[in-house]
């Protein structure tokens, strides 16, 4: 059954977006036996994978489009900036894409905050998550924009399930 859904989650650091993606797939993996495929933005390039001195570094040290693969799984390292559809294309099976950061990609997009909300994320989300941190009557939402509990992974499936994008 491949929907293939694709929706993104954006928010400052430390907001709980990684935690909230986390809690979602598990959800849709488990319960609603969906397959999921992550895509997590690094703005700052600060991930690390590969360690220095090992082949896989070596190879792609050099340049070089790497996959390693082993019995439990493939990795795949690319130096070169890739578009979303490309990398839709590396996971050829999912039901359902959650995408971490990228604001300026064009999919449906669930703004997560704690403490306080920042409006130079207003003009890119279609929901926002939040909890009891948040005083939503402080803030001028966009109308359209969805209030979602963020500590309700339930409603957040609900919502993707209802304004994801087909990709």
């Amino acid at each position: 059954m491949s929907k293939r859904l694709a929706v993104a989650f954006t928010g400052p650091s430390n907001s709980g977006k990684t935690t909230l993606i986390l809690k979602v797939a598990r959800k849709l993996i488990h319960e609603h036996k969906l397959e999921v495929a992550i895509i997590k933005h690094d703005p700052k390039d600060k991930a690390r994978f590969d360690v220095e001195g090992k082949d896989s570094y070596k190879f792609s040290d050099t340049g070089a489009e790497v996959i390693v693969t082993s019995d439990t799984r493939t990795t795949y390292f690319s130096k070169k900036h890739s578009e979303l559809d490309e990398m839709i294309r590396l996971f050829e099976n999912f039901d359902v894409l959650l995408v971490e950061g990228l604001k300026s990609l064009p999919l449906p997009r669930i703004s997560i905050f704690r403490e306080s909300m920042d409006s130079d994320y207003f003009p890119f989300m279609d929901a926002v998550a939040i909890d009891e941190s948040i005083d939503i009557k402080k803030y001028e939402l966009p109308k359209e924009v969805n209030v979602l509990d963020l500590n309700d992974p339930d409603e957040i499936i609900s919502w993707i399930f209802k304004n994801a994008k087909k990709v």
